[in-house]
């Protein structure tokens, strides 16, 4: 409307125009240049914001559209072992309570926790009081019987008694001399003997303590070496063999790892743990001792020169593996796992750049930039 009324105002007062005079404000007007005029100007604002758009728009689209930035590596050679974990319990190889035959207070004691011992070793005495006047006793009617015996066999020399006197006093000596005997091994029964060579571990009485029959009051360690009886899952009893190595480790000893040899594996599973017991035997002097909690990881295989891949690079069997800026799914061949590295068998090369964090959002055929995992913050 402004333009159509400006042209309305020049048809109704049509003004003359002097040479070398302005035609706005009076100025004279410069030879050469024309004066700007608004058209021009908008355009050239209008021209600057497009450029500006334009320039905006690819940046925008540079960052939009560039492909999503990944971080790789490469498999490194190092060593791997697999094992077997299981936890155990450190036991002795034969391990035998000491115990009374019959109830009697204990009055003495010969050996104590630690105390290395020899077979036929007296280790405690029970109280015989009682017994002995029954040892007393049995003796004296045996002695009688004997002596009975004795002129018994001078009387039927002289053929003044019977074959049958004579049988009735030997069958009464010999049943005295039983009763005596008798009476004399329940004594020892109240002796507690080592029965073999070896070490006490565990003592359960003090002297003046009434003893239970069948209480044991001695644990005595003998016959071999200390030995682990660990746990091992079904799924992995397959692969145990005798003679594999183990590594051990114990609370008791922090940073320490001992060895172990797998002595033998039980036949017969648990159903309910679904788990099989292993035994493995320590080597003469280990520092363990029995009822210590063990960790034991069973050797089954060793390589001082496996690829090894970060533990986060590998998902359900498989690595993406960058190739020509585009990530490829490839099945791998595991080995050895700890909680940082896993071991390839097969499937991966040297010079594959593999991503780094297998968790990503790709799919096959994508295109990345890779990224050295090195260059990570």
């Amino acid at each position: 409307m402004a333009g159509h009324v400006s042209h309305a105002i020049e048809q109704a007062t049509p003004v003359a125009r002097q040479p070398g005079r302005s035609d706005t404000m009076g100025l004279p007007r410069m030879p050469g240049r024309e004066p700007p005029t608004a058209p021009r100007r908008r355009l050239g604002r209008w021209l600057l914001l497009a450029a500006l758009l334009v320039a905006g728009s690819a940046s925008l689209s540079y960052w939009v559209w560039m492909p999503p930035a990944v971080f790789v590596v490469h498999p490194v050679r190092g060593p791997a072992v697999q094992a077997v974990y299981a936890t155990g319990t450190v036991e002795a190889t034969v391990m035998v309570p000491i115990a009374a035959r019959t109830a009697a207070r204990l009055v003495a004691l010969e050996a104590d926790e630690g105390t290395v011992v020899q077979k036929g070793q007296v280790l405690a005495q029970l109280e015989d009081d009682d017994l002995r006047r029954s040892i007393d006793e049995a003796i004296a009617e045996e002695r009688y019987a004997r002596s009975e015996f004795d002129r018994m066999t001078t009387l039927l020399a002289r053929g003044v008694i019977s074959h049958s006197a004579f049988d009735r006093a030997k069958a009464d000596w010999e049943k005295a001399k039983a009763v005596a005997d008798r009476a004399a091994v329940q004594a020892d029964f109240l002796k507690l003997v080592a029965p073999a060579d070896g070490r006490i571990i565990r003592r359960d009485g003090e002297i003046g303590q009434l003893i239970g029959a069948n209480q044991a009051v001695f644990w005595m360690s003998c016959c071999g070496p200390l030995r682990i009886a660990a746990e091992v899952d079904e799924e992995d009893i397959a692969q145990v063999r005798p003679g594999q190595a183990v590594l051990i480790r114990a609370d008791a000893f922090p940073g320490q790892i001992f060895n172990g040899t797998v002595q033998s594996v039980t036949p017969k599973g648990d159903p309910v743990a679904r788990s099989y017991r292993v035994r493995i035997v320590l080597p003469e002097g280990s520092p363990l001792m029995i009822g210590m909690t063990a960790e034991t990881n069973i050797i089954l295989r060793r390589d001082e020169n496996a690829w090894l891949l970060p533990a986060a690079a590998v998902a359900d069997d498989s690595v993406w593996v960058v190739t020509d800026g585009h990530v490829v799914r490839r099945k791998v061949t595991l080995g050895a796992k700890t909680a940082t590295e896993v071991e390839i068998r097969a499937g991966v090369a040297a010079q594959d750049w593999i991503v780094a964090n297998a968790e990503v959002n790709l799919a096959a055929g994508d295109a990345v930039r890779p990224v050295p995992s090195a260059a990570a913050p």
